[in-house]
């Protein structure tokens, strides 16, 4: 079962390191990783979604709560947050399959960000779940190389997690 891990720490080097490796040490892959700075500049969120059983998820829970530079800690449900990903993907397209690529990214409501005359980049902000629709959609043409952000999640509503 997937969860979606939400934590703020304080803005320190090393906090990524530590965190990740209780993940590992608990031998759960990260599948999603994504840090930023919140409005306060010396506190950053931290978005993890990871893949284990429901009685795993809370030691990990309770061992990020025993971690110096934690601040706060929150799994989230997937109907009570709203989570996003962006993704850049270059796809081969040639003029005969140019339309047929700008047709899907009108679809998957992704932007063409840059042409060339053999490559196109599409740019793509969306749920995971659609950007993952769309990597298959592409993929007969040619996926030629690809970033993506990884989740970021914030509760709906007035919910926040804050400190």
């Amino acid at each position: 079962m997937k969860s979606i891990f939400s934590v703020l720490v304080e803005n320190k080097a090393g906090i990524l390191a530590r965190t990740a490796g209780l993940f590992a040490r608990r031998g759960f892959n990260i599948e999603s990783l994504a840090v930023g700075e919140t409005a306060d500049p010396l506190v950053s969120r931290m978005t993890i979604v990871v893949d284990g059983e429901q009685n795993i998820i809370g030691q990990v829970e309770k061992q990020l709560n025993k971690q110096i530079d934690v601040i706060k800690v929150r799994v989230l449900d997937a109907g009570d947050a709203v989570s996003r990903e962006a993704a850049l993907i270059k796809v081969k397209a040639e003029a005969e399959v140019r339309g047929q690529i700008t047709d899907i990214a009108a679809i998957m409501k992704a932007s063409i960000v840059d042409l060339s005359q053999t490559t196109a980049t599409l740019e793509i902000i969306d749920t995971p779940e659609r950007v993952r629709q769309l990597l298959g959609l592409l993929a007969p043409y040619g996926i030629t190389e690809m970033a993506r952000t990884g989740t970021v999640a914030l509760l709906k509503g007035a919910n926040a997690l804050s400190i």
